[in-house]
């Protein structure tokens, strides 16, 4: 498949190794940098979704998403991201995604306003799982400083730059690549954060300010299922 992400905002916190383990499949090992496991909370919009031999279907190229996710590998290798929960305003997209990809998708009416006030880009994001009436995602945020791609070996890299993502269903244990252009990251000033998604799956985070960076725009590749040997 092919999509255009634009408005990323990538919040981390880092978390106990143990509170991710027992989420995660034992074929699978918890990802660190320096010996922290990280949690994500990643709200975006998504555009251009198509099948990549098919132009982009009207009513489902483009939707807005935000998901939790961690990292991992597989035998030491294929660093990528494992997603405790993606969700997306659009059902037929959450329907699609959770045949083709095995991920937990969830429908969410999701609200996302992009705006410019005195110079200052400013996007604020609001997202309420079907059918509950109270957000459990309500962020505010906006780039600062310049955008550049991460610098190999250093924290930012390890969050952002993943080009593999696992899923699991019943019959086994799956992988996809994805590609694209390494991130033109920037710092981000968040002007609030309230959020229960990651506590819902049982993870306790640090009552502190998360770690932020916002990226403008990629054009992203999502190859196929493949097992897991």
């Amino acid at each position: 498949m092919k999509q255009t992400w634009s408005e990323l905002l990538f919040l981390h916190w880092p978390v106990a190794e143990a509170e991710l383990r027992r989420l995660i499949p034992a074929r699978l090992e918890v990802d660190t940098f320096e010996g922290r496991a990280w949690v994500g909370l990643v709200p975006f919009t998504v555009s251009g979704a198509r099948v990549s031999f098919l132009p982009p279907l009207p009513l489902a190229s483009s939707f807005h998403e935000v998901n939790v996710r961690t990292y991992v590998r597989h035998q030491g290798a294929d660093p990528g991201v494992w997603f405790f929960s993606l969700d997306a305003a659009h059902r037929l997209v959450v329907k699609i995604a959770r045949q083709l990809y095995k991920l937990p998708y969830h429908h969410a009416r999701i609200e996302m306003d992009v705006s410019e006030d005195g110079g200052r880009h400013q996007v604020a994001f609001v997202s309420r799982r079907v059918p509950a009436e109270r957000p459990d995602v309500d962020v505010r945020y906006a780039p600062a400083d310049v955008p550049r791609p991460a610098a190999a070996g250093t924290l930012e890299h390890f969050l952002a730059e993943r080009y593999v993502l696992y899923s699991k269903s019943a019959e086994g244990l799956y992988r996809a690549r994805v590609h694209h252009v390494p991130y033109p990251l920037q710092p981000a000033t968040v002007d609030h954060v309230r959020e229960t998604r990651i506590a819902s799956h049982g993870i306790t985070r640090p009552d502190a300010e998360p770690l932020a960076h916002y990226a403008a725009r990629v054009d992203v590749d999502i190859w196929p299922l493949e097992d897991v040997d």
